[in-house]
């Protein structure tokens, strides 16, 4: 019965390979995507055993042999570990996408230990109405998986999450949680919001919120990568496209995954470049733990200096290669190989004055005048003036000497170590005019015509016209000295006594106007007119022509607008009547067919017809007319 049953399994993987159309050229694609091969389960296999091999991509069959149940492996597709099976007695080279197992990857034959680099991660988990509850639980396993696979901790990989739908909801910060076992049991809390799908909102709340240093992000290290992980099963109800791209400019490295119903041109638009790298889709969330092994291999890189390396001291692995670095008190060599020894001072240290090599390490010393602190780095003064001086007022320590000092007021004299009391003003001030001292200080004063601000220091022009004046209409303070002059209003001039306004004779429009056609006088101001044919526009200064046919015609037919008049015309097929005004259908029409020919005839017929029906109308209106007057008079 099992071989039965193994070899049916066999017959429909093979089946399943070749009916499901999967091209080996997965390199090529621009979308990586993942999808169950099995759709239908077969009365033949157990349901545990359907389930697993339902999960399956592709697989490659170079041997005869049937696969026992004990051989399932993961298998690399394209870039991604999916679940599959491993043949027994497998030959070289029989199965090109087989990998070790979760932790590490085939490389030349060489498993390579996967090591986690510093960064801050958000996930932005949709739960849409969409996804459905079976569906979002398997989303927070795909998480768990991710954690599992992270170095996790505050100077390791930091992780939120933000959950959305229509609303946006931020379930825990970098800052929260910095073990895994905190981190797996929050994701387990999260409960899908079952609403919208609001992706550019909850992008935009991720920048602004959740990559915050605030929130825990560490923005001021340029090692620090801030990356962002997108899970989305629909189309966004917003915009993705400008929230994404300022996303992306602050910093954030962002990867796309699509799920069943996604709209892929979406996932692009959100994604960080080169788009072969940071967008995924898988056709169900029954298979989306196969990513984690990918965003294992893309967010930790590979430990290629546990593959052998030849560093004389420390190698460093870096995201696809390595480095030597040395031991300390040696120095990296040019060949970036071996180490010599080095010269601990010119290494760098961190004493504050004088840097002695010690062999592999260094010492510290002072400069003359100093001592060497406890800390035995940092240098003190040795205090000579609580030794005994000879200043009058105080002693300070100076550089490599003491000098003396003299209090406020006081200079220091020819002697360097007296005092005499100093002349505030000759020492310096900001007096804008007038320095007076006083005593141990001074006080600034003005000169004439000036006051005082209330800065003490500053003086502004008196303002004469304000503290009194005989002017009748206008007081306008002189600039160059303490006084003022007088003016007058428009339409008045200054009276012989430069103080007195009399009205003014003059014409206002020969004063100054600005009208476009015409001033008039108007007391004394002015008003504008315009010239026949014009109307004054609403800044009652300037014209405008007028549209004569707009304000009133008589045409029959069509009025057309002639300079400051105008002149009516008729339409097509009416002749303009004596008065120039009214417009009668043409009766005659040149007939250029033989008379005698039926077209001619008939021609002639339709213009007969056309006159009778314009000289019936003509006297319905003459009696139309006539009725009204009749009944006028009867009125």
């Amino acid at each position: 019965m099992i071989p039965l049953m193994w070899g049916l399994m066999c017959f429909i993987g093979i089946q399943a390979s070749g009916t499901l159309g999967i091209s080996p050229q997965f390199g090529s694609r621009q979308i990586h995507s993942i999808s169950p091969s099995i759709t239908r389960e077969s009365s033949q296999v157990s349901p545990r055993v359907y389930q697993r091999f339902a999960n399956i991509k592709s697989i490659e069959l170079s041997s005869d042999e049937v696969p026992s149940a004990e051989s399932f492996q993961d298998v690399q597709l394209g870039g991604y570990t999916d679940r599959g099976f491993q043949q027994r007695g497998s030959r070289t080279g029989t199965n090109n996408y087989l990998t070790q197992d979760r932790r590490t990857t085939d490389h030349g034959g060489a498993r390579l230990n996967c090591r986690n680099r510093p960064i801050d991660l958000v996930f932005i988990i949709d739960s849409s109405r969409s996804v459905r509850p079976a569906e979002f639980e398997k989303a927070k396993e795909f998480l768990q998986d991710m954690v599992d696979s992270l170095e996790v901790g505050p100077d390791d990989t930091r992780v939120g999450l933000v959950n959305y739908a229509s609303t946006v909801q931020i379930e825990f910060l970098l800052k929260t949680h910095f073990d895994k076992s905190a981190l797996k049991q929050a994701l387990a809390r999260i409960v899908p919001l079952s609403s919208g799908t609001m992706t550019g909102m909850a992008i935009k709340t991720a920048m602004e919120k959740a990559f915050t240093v605030e929130a825990g992000a560490r923005s001021g290290s340029t090692t620090i990568t801030k990356v962002a992980i997108i899970v989305t099963d629909g189309r966004p109800q917003d915009k993705v496209e400008e929230v994404s791209a300022a996303a992306r400019a602050s910093g954030i490295e962002i990867y796309a995954v699509g799920v069943d119903r996604a709209d892929k041109m979406s996932l692009r638009l959100m994604a960080s470049q080169p788009l072969d790298d940071h967008v995924f889709y898988v056709e169900t969330y029954g298979v989306i733990e196969k990513l984690t092994s990918k965003f294992r291999e893309t967010l930790c890189g590979l430990d290629l200096c546990a593959q052998g390396h030849d560093c004389q001291h420390i190698c460093v692995s870096t995201r696809d290669s390595y480095s030597c670095k040395c031991n300390a008190g040696y120095v990296l060599n040019p060949d970036k190989k071996t180490c010599s020894l080095s010269d601990a001072c010119a290494q760098g240290h961190d004493c504050q004055h004088i840097c002695t090599n010690n062999g592999d390490s260094y010492i510290c010393t002072c400069q003359v005048g100093f001592v060497l602190n406890a800390d035995q780095k940092t240098c003190s003064r040795v205090d000579t003036c609580t030794q005994g001086h000879d200043c009058q007022h105080f002693c300070v320590r100076s550089g490599n000497s003491d000098i003396c000092m003299c209090h406020e007021g006081y200079v220091l004299n020819a002697d360097q170590k007296t005092c005499s009391r100093s002349d505030p003003c000759a020492q310096g001030h900001d007096c804008q005019h007038v320095c007076i001292n006083n005593d141990d200080s001074y006080i600034c004063k003005c000169h004439e015509g000036y006051v005082l601000n209330p800065d003490k220091k500053t003086c502004s022009r008196s303002d004469t016209c304000a503290r009194g004046n005989d002017c009748q209409h206008i007081c306008v303070n002189n600039d160059h000295n303490d006084s003022y002059t007088c003016k007058c209003q428009a339409g008045y001039v200054l009276n012989a006594d430069g103080k007195t306004c009399s009205r003014s004779e003059t014409d206002a429009c020969a004063i100054g106007q600005d009208c476009q056609h015409i001033c008039v006088n108007n007391g004394n101001s002015y008003i504008c007119k315009c010239r026949v044919g014009y109307v004054l526009n609403m800044d009652q200064k300037t014209c405008s022509r007028l549209d004569a046919c707009a304000q009133g015609h008589d045409c029959q037919h069509i009025c057309i607008n002639n300079g400051d008049s105008y002149t009516c015309k008729c339409r097509e097929g009416y002749v303009l009547n004596e008065d120039q005004k009214t417009c009668s259908q043409e009766v005659s029409r040149k007939v250029t067919q033989d008379a005698c020919m039926c077209e001619a005839q008939i021609l002639f017929q339709k213009n007969v017809q056309s006159a009778l029906q314009e000289l019936t109308r003509k006297l319905d209106e003459l009696s139309e007319k006539v009725n009204l007057i009749d009944g006028r008079q009867e009125y």
